[in-house]
């Protein structure tokens, strides 16, 4: 299989982390209040812990040192309620930090889902469900995760580094000089240090998304895996994509995780220099230190430094959550569908008149799908779309539906151009059975009401009854309320081909698309199928794209396909006296054996 051979081990840069950062900081401001609250419970934890500090410097030289029992009790009285007081703010503070975060990321889910719904079906050509199945929980949890710790976690560091700052210089400056010479080595070896693991940490969440991506399309292709015997093919690839994430992830957390020992290591050569420095300032008598001073700066060193110290540990939540936020924001910021023209209308009532002059297309720029189609449908009429595959036949269909615009041309439905015409509406009035049906996990009622939501009861069993689904629909265990799992994979292929027809039918669509809708079904089933195709056809226009040529005999119109150009159009009695390419296609089949 040639995603095998795909690169496992591609190395995405990061493309703007700041900008991504500054993105995140865009969902805060409609949560200001609670913000507030928390700044305020930051505050009132940060300061108090300071104060308490101080307060265990003051012990030591006014009450310890003393003796002064009744003062030391005093001021553990003050200190317990502090410290109880915090741990009230601390809670409230990340109560309030966590409903923010998880609701931020709640609307970031619905963001990424009504995205979804918008983009045009050429994205999903081009993206794996997988893919985008690790965007939106993956990613979106990452963004949750730092969202819920990092922000509470900036707030209390700025306070903390600011008001321990202020207390050490009121303290001692010389000490203060001594304690902060520290940081900008740090600074600059937790710079070095995330640059690097910052790439690592992208490539993780690029190579999760195309292993799930992997897992999602093998596993819905186990038939075809176990039929030709891929099983270990399958594993092997597996493993490649399994290792290619384990060496990322061990990058990735090897570097982020060199971050904490780091900081360990310079808070204790900090501690260290406070002690010598504190020490050597005493013994000879350089300002008012004191060891209750002393006692205070080595606590004090280690509640200034803890911030960077803390944010530095953060940096695995913080790389993730960003490099999983340019992949959400790379789906939000992609473009959608276009949108209807301001002055498109509704089609209140359509009759099913369809003409395409002059029609070319392409998927790819500079090569063209369709060349010059022209094609007149009556209301009411059966036309046939034949000819080999790749031929043009469904990018007809696409454009009819326009899930694609045309690049020249016109189509029009009743005489009105369709770029003039809403898309919900035009698809509101289309009825398409696939070759390949989808039914949602739900049961066999709710898939059928999915073509019309507000549909009784009566009307649902009324359209099976025309699609043939009815009868083997009442000898199930729940019947109607049978619960279809995996897709309808617990019925067969042309059960669920009657489920999507019935579906159709509840739905009563003014013009109605067929994609060979029969052609992965035995015969007997096929003439059950088309017994209902036929009632569904019925006072509707309709276009048949069939490979199997004997069902469209009786069509008003066959229009024969190749290379993007109408070759051939007409009857099938007028086209099999042609013996054109028609003719050829047809007697092929015959003698074959493909049909009938």
């Amino acid at each position: 299989m040639g995603r095998h051979n795909q690169s496992v081990t591609q190395r995405k840069k990061p493309k703007h982390a700041k900008k991504t950062l500054w993105r995140i900081c865009g969902y805060l401001p409609k949560y200001w209040h609670m913000i507030l609250i928390s700044v305020f419970c930051t505050a009132f934890m940060t300061f108090g812990t300071i104060y308490a500090t101080r307060l265990i410097g003051v012990a030591i030289d006014d009450y310890i040192i003393t003796l002064d029992f009744r003062g030391l009790a005093k001021v553990c009285i003050v200190l317990l309620v502090v410290y109880i007081s915090s741990s009230v703010f601390t809670w409230l503070q990340s109560y309030l930090m966590l409903w923010m975060g998880q609701d931020i990321t709640a609307n970031i889910r619905k963001e990424l889902f009504r995205k979804f719904q918008v983009l045009p079906l050429s994205y999903y050509t081009h993206t794996t469900n997988g893919e985008l199945m690790s965007r939106v929980t993956n990613d979106v949890d990452n963004i949750s995760t730092m969202l819920n710790s990092a922000v509470s976690q900036v707030l209390q560091s700025i306070l903390t580094v600011i008001g321990t700052l202020a207390v050490m210089l009121y303290l001692s400056v010389p000490m203060t000089i001594a304690v902060v010479a520290v940081i900008p080595i740090m600074l600059v070896l937790v710079g070095m240090i995330t640059k690097r693991s910052r790439i690592y940490f992208r490539e993780k969440q690029k190579t999760l998304g195309d292993l799930n991506g992997y897992i999602e399309e093998v596993i819905s292709g186990q038939k075809v895996v176990k039929v030709f015997c891929r099983e270990e093919a399958e594993t092997e690839a597996f493993s490649k994509w399994n290792d290619a994430l384990r060496r990322v992830g061990v990058r990735s957390e090897v570097f982020a995780g060199i971050i904490g020992p780091l900081m360990t290591m310079l808070n204790n050569i900090t501690y260290g220099i406070v002690v010598i420095v504190g020490g050597m300032m005493m013994v000879l008598g350089i300002g008012q230190i004191s060891l209750g001073i002393i006692s205070n700066f080595i606590i004090y060193s280690k509640q200034f430094i803890r911030p960077f110290n803390e944010l530095a540990n953060q940096m695995n939540a913080i790389l993730s959550a960003v490099a999983g936020a340019e992949r959400v924001f790379e789906i939000l910021d992609a473009e959608e569908e276009p949108r209807d023209d301001t002055d498109a209308m509704e089609l209140s009532a359509m009759k099913g008149d369809v003409t395409l002059s002059d029609v070319s297309f392409s998927y790819d720029e500079g090569d063209t799908t369709l060349h010059h189609i022209n094609l007149s449908v009556k209301a009411g009429q059966t036309v046939a779309l034949v000819g080999p595959t790749g031929a043009g036949k469904t990018t007809i269909i696409n454009l009819l539906s326009r899930f694609y615009d045309i690049d020249s041309g016109k189509i029009t439905i009743d005489g009105m151009d369709i770029q003039k015409i809403k898309r919900s509406s035009i698809r509101s009035a289309l009825g398409i059975v696939l070759q390949d049906t989808y039914l949602f996990t739900d049961t066999i009622r709710e898939n059928i009401r999915y073509g019309r939501l507000d549909a009784t009861d009566e009307e649902i069993e009324e359209a099976a009854k025309l699609s043939n689904a009815h009868e083997f629909i009442k000898h199930l265990p729940e019947g109607y309320d049978t619960v279809l799992s995996d897709g309808g994979g617990n019925l067969s292929q042309g059960q669920r081909q009657m489920l999507s027809i019935a579906r159709a039918i509840l739905a009563n669509p003014s013009v109605l698309v067929l994609d060979e809708a029969t052609s992965s079904v035995d015969t007997r089933t096929e003439l059950h199928i088309q017994e209902g195709m036929e009632n569904l056809m019925q006072g509707r226009t309709n276009f048949v794209i069939a490979h199997r040529l004997s069902t469209i005999r009786n069509a008003d119109l066959i229009a024969v396909i190749d290379h993007g150009e109408i070759v051939e159009r007409g009857s099938h009695d007028e086209l099999m006296a042609q013996k054109g390419f028609y003719y050829n296609l047809y007697t092929n089949q015959i003698g074959n054996q493909s049909i009938d």
